[in-house]
């Protein structure tokens, strides 16, 4: 806590920043829960739209963008850079790092992107930090910007991954009419194995 609050006094939030974006998925996802329950038409219905979590996902990316990234949770430190600049690399500290602890930024992201976040090669094991770095401008500013892009593309990734395409009306509609002629096959199956029953029972004498 006392960490954050020097990060919090250290670097300041940028007037476009967008902190209400990102809030514990906790309530995404209760509202997403019941927006996926109330369009189930059945309990085996098989389509990833109607999971909660899924839907909670597919809300959080929906909003993600680089400028909605809480900069309050990130700590940013700055040093010669050995890209491009000529002399001026040796002068001006214009590389930029960002770092960003997992523990503070996977409360924030939905539970389907935290495993794979753990396993990004921008973590580093032994503090537990995102870090990523830019060197590619000259200027501070841009590279700062550069870190924050990396972030989302990294999140925005993750997500694309791991979270299913929505579903479009013509598959929903199949597997409807697949989950129908299955019933009806079924329901067939067990009239012929009744009758088969029946037969045996009271019909085996007739054929004596």
């Amino acid at each position: 806590m006392h960490r954050l609050s020097r990060l919090l006094a250290s670097q300041p939030c940028r007037p476009d920043f967008a902190p209400a974006l990102w809030v514990p998925l906790s309530a995404t996802l209760s509202a997403a829960s019941s927006r996926a329950l109330a369009s189930k038409t059945g309990p085996s219905t098989p389509f990833p739209d109607a999971d909660p979590q899924v839907a909670a996902a597919r809300s959080f990316l929906s909003t993600l963008s680089p400028a909605t990234i809480p900069r309050s949770l990130c700590t940013l430190t700055f040093s010669r850079s050995s890209g491009p600049g000529g002399q001026n690399v040796n002068k001006i500290s214009s590389k930029a790092t960002l770092r960003l602890p997992l523990s503070s930024l996977l409360p924030l992201l939905p539970s389907l992107l935290h495993v794979p976040s753990r396993s990004s090669s921008y973590l580093a094991p032994a503090s537990g930090d995102l870090v990523i770095s830019s060197d590619a401008s000259r200027k501070q500013a841009d590279n700062v910007e550069n870190c924050y892009r990396k972030l989302y593309q990294l999140i925005e990734g993750i997500g694309r991954d791991v979270i299913p395409g929505e579903t479009s009306v013509e598959q929903r509609e199949k597997v409807v009419r697949l989950q129908k002629a299955e019933a009806v096959g079924r329901r067939k199956m067990k009239e012929f194995q009744g009758k088969k029953k029946a037969a045996r029972r009271g019909g085996g004498r007739g054929d004596d």
